[in-house]
């Protein structure tokens, strides 16, 4: 079992024209190809995911005898490649050890895996990837932030001039500026957000 560079033929490549929603990335380094739904979720979470500076679609490619596998992403995360499959029953047995050989750690999806509140928010979030926020919306911003600590959502909003309120505040989640609770309840009016530490 091997790797070979990206270079080399994929394996069961998508048709050219599949696109899967939302199509804004943030951190996608590359062009950006997705097998699935499913994969695309699991790199929808990428995006919010701290850890990870960036990430890549089936950018490496294992072999094992005369198969050729690319898994659905490599993310970098702490200065370590780890390679990501989105699992279905078209996902090669020997990958694992594949990747394992090669260096790299493997993480393996399934569906009920994904976190289903910070999906939706992910997702929600990432309908907004195109739009950047302002340089005075977002100095007012952060400024308020550094006064009061944390404000809600709605409070935040008002904030925006430049920008239409919710990008301008999805932007700058986005792009690290600002936290805003993922995991515990969909986004909402009463949403806490803090300034990004760090």
């Amino acid at each position: 079992m091997s790797v070979e560079p990206s270079s080399s033929q994929p394996w069961k490549t998508v048709s050219q024209g599949q696109i899967f929603y939302p199509s804004a990335t943030i951190r996608c380094d590359g062009p950006v190809i997705f097998r699935s739904q499913f994969a695309r979720d699991v790199a929808c979470l990428l995006d919010v995911d701290d850890v990870v500076t960036e990430w890549r679609c089936q950018s490496l490619a294992f072999v094992n005898g005369c198969d050729t596998y690319r898994p659905d992403l490599v993310a970098r995360v702490d200065d370590h490649l780890v390679v990501i499959d989105a699992i279905t029953d078209d996902t090669p047995s020997w990958i694992a050890e594949a990747v394992y050989q090669s260096g790299h750690k493997y993480e393996a999806v399934r569906r009920p895996d994904l976190p289903a509140i910070r999906l939706k928010n992910a997702k929600d979030l990432l309908r907004y990837g195109k739009f950047q926020a302002g340089l005075e919306d977002r100095v007012r911003l952060l400024a308020a932030l550094e006064e009061h600590g944390t404000l809600t959502l709605a409070e935040c909003l008002s904030v925006f001039r430049e920008t239409r309120p919710i990008a301008g505040l999805a932007s700058m989640v986005l792009n690290r500026f600002i936290d805003l609770d993922m995991d515990e309840a969909l986004i909402g009016p009463e949403s806490t957000v803090r300034r990004r530490r760090g």
